[in-house]
């Protein structure tokens, strides 16, 4: 999708051009089985004007007098033939949309979306509430994709009926035809009115149920939490606030379309009447027959039945324009670019260059002017108050996002040269809040090596120190572990997360703080695990406890973006400055511990 196409809803609406090709865009693979269905609409549209075409001068052979049974045996044949060539042209017209084109398409379409969360910049990603990115992926697709068939080849057929209907009723009457083309015309204003009126509050209809969806999503995640808190309450009201704007939005979309609607059928029957007015003055002055004047009003009645239809195809319209902008959104944006040549690292030591990076643009940087090295096979702990750039700097070794100044490199190889599949594959990470997907625990240990064996699985839980617990599960290794691993421990959620990252067995390991929301006796476990895992590999841990990292190779100490402070842990307690600061707090709470344990036990 080249770009994102913007719309002034309040001045302009896109045309009908533009969105024909937006749905061959959209289409792909299956824009020529799109074509071939509008053509045959087109042809079939063809076909019934003509097929009502032929009904004046068979009303004219049977009224005639004598009756001329070979002239209305000759004129049921042509609206037989007309009327056959349109059944069989319109059931072409459905291949598309009535076949499986519209189930492969959509599939199609959501693992093309989901490539490019795959590609996105994980910064960009990490933007988008979940609910909305879900409800792009599974409302807005089915929204472009279901009507797009069916809405392409009514519309065609709408268009095409009404001015087949008029150039023939210039063979019947002039005077008529032109009274048609005057007045029908007329309705095209209003239909675009009726579009800019409804298609805006469709467009802000769409953006509320992403919001709205965003919002359950996330209260539904959080109610555990909510409940815990007794704060039930306090967040429903923001969820009660998007439902409310939600339902005012569809209120006033009903009362917008109200007037436009009503003008349209008053415009649409008006006509009529106005057809059959100058069809009866024209038999009073004899220079139309009553014949032609009944297939006029036949006609007619057709062609108010095209206008009709083509007012009510506004709201599914610009709800499918309205999935188009989001749909065309999430793929117009760039993955970042990797730098020519792409090389592959040979070495893992990793090295920060005059690193500069901030989220926003004009705003404090959260990283400035970060050089440093870690040596390959070392353990590098970060250590800092909250919101000093620990885990922006970890994020920008696996390419969160580009710097705006310096660079990142493994083993001497600029990460913007390294194609993003291979830089993954050098990495594993072990977070804090441990994601487990509702699945096994052996497909959930298995995401860190699709091609395992059940023995390799199973090896690398043992060493995750994580097998005992898992054979004592009702179903072992095939137990599911519930929405984002709910029927599991927090030790036992980190313990499986460790194994699939030794089962990866990547060069590079981060670590942010594994254990710090563990208990004595998980944290032992976790610790074990954590032992296997960094042998021999390029540790960076995050750090809040400085026990945990007192044999770390070395310690770097953030504060405010800025890398303060280097060395190993006895160095930096033997200096003043930010880490003895911190270690002397830490030191002071546990002995405050120790002795309330101590009073408690006395």
């Amino acid at each position: 999708m080249a770009a994102v196409h913007e719309h002034d809803d309040t001045h302009s609406i896109p045309s009908l051009a533009e969105s024909y090709r937006r749905m061959q865009e959209i289409a792909g693979d299956e824009a020529p089985a799109l074509r071939a269905s509008v053509k045959a609409a087109a042809v079939s549209a063809v076909m019934q004007g003509l097929a009502f075409a032929s009904i004046f001068p068979l009303i004219t052979a049977i009224l005639a007098n004598p009756l001329d049974m070979e002239q209305v045996w000759l004129w049921i044949g042509v609206f037989a033939f007309f009327s056959l060539a349109d059944w069989v042209f319109r059931w072409q017209a459905h291949d598309f949309g009535h076949s499986e084109k519209m189930p492969n398409l959509t599939h199609e379409l959501r693992v093309k979306l989901g490539l490019q969360l795959r590609k996105m910049p994980l910064q960009t990603l990490y933007k988008s509430r979940t609910g909305g990115m879900s409800t792009v992926l599974a409302g807005n697709v089915d929204e472009v994709i279901t009507p797009m068939g069916t809405i392409a080849e009514l519309f065609v057929r709408s268009m095409v009926v009404p001015i087949v209907v008029v150039i023939a009723t210039f063979f019947i009457s002039w005077p008529l035809a032109i009274a048609m083309t005057l007045i029908f015309p007329m309705v095209i204003p209003i239909y675009r009115w009726r579009r800019r009126a409804v298609g805006k509050f469709l467009r802000e209809l769409a953006d509320a149920h992403a919001s709205t969806s965003a919002e359950i999503v996330e209260y539904a995640q959080g109610l555990p939490v909510l409940r815990a808190a007794n704060a039930t309450g306090g967040k429903a009201e923001r969820l009660q606030s998007a439902l409310k704007h939600l339902l005012e939005l569809q209120v006033k979309k009903q009362l917008k379309g109200v007037f436009p609607n009503f003008l349209l059928w008053t415009l649409i029957e008006g006509g009529i009447v106005i057809v059959l007015a100058l069809g009866v003055y024209l038999i009073l002055g004899q220079s139309l027959s009553i014949a032609a004047l009944a297939a006029l009003l036949i006609m007619s009645v057709r062609l108010s039945e095209s206008v009709a239809i083509l007012t009510n195809l506004t709201a599914p319209f610009d709800l499918m324009e309205a999935g188009f902008e989001k749909i065309e959104k999430i793929l117009a944006i760039e993955p970042l670019a990797e730098h020519e040549p792409t090389r592959t690292p040979e070495h893992f030591d990793i090295e920060f260059k005059d690193l500069t990076f901030g989220y926003e643009e004009g705003e404090e940087p959260e990283l400035k002017n970060i050089s440093i090295k870690l040596p390959e096979r070392s353990m590098t702990a970060l250590v800092g108050p909250s919101g000093s750039g620990k885990t922006t700097l970890t994020r920008m070794v696996m390419r969160y996002a580009d710097p705006q100044q310096g660079a990142v490199a493994i083993g001497g190889v600029d990460v913007r040269s390294i194609p993003h599949d291979e830089l993954m594959q050098h990495i594993s990470v072990v977070f804090q809040d441990v994601y487990l997907f509702d699945d096994t625990i052996m497909a959930n240990i298995r995401m860190g090596k699709p091609d395992a064996t059940d023995q390799e699985v199973e090896a690398a839980a043992s060493a995750a120190n994580c097998h005992e617990f898992i054979k004592r599960l009702p179903e072992g290794y095939q137990t599911r572990v519930g929405d984002i691993g709910g029927t599991l421990s927090g030790g036992e959620r980190q313990r499986i997360s460790i194994a699939r990252a030794i089962l990866k067995d990547a060069p590079i390991v981060m670590l942010d703080e594994p254990t710090a929301a563990l208990d004595t006796e998980s944290e032992l476990a976790v610790q074990k695990a954590i032992d296997t895992l960094v042998e021999n590999r390029t540790v960076i841990v995050i750090a809040h406890r400085l026990s945990t990292i007192v044999g770390a190779d070395q310690v770097l100490v953030m504060d405010e973006g800025r890398l303060v402070q280097t060395g190993k842990h006895g160095q930096l307690i033997d200096q003043d400055g930010r880490y003895q600061a911190m270690w002397q707090a830490q030191q002071k709470v546990k002995n405050w511990h120790m002795i309330h344990h101590e009073v408690a036990n006395a």
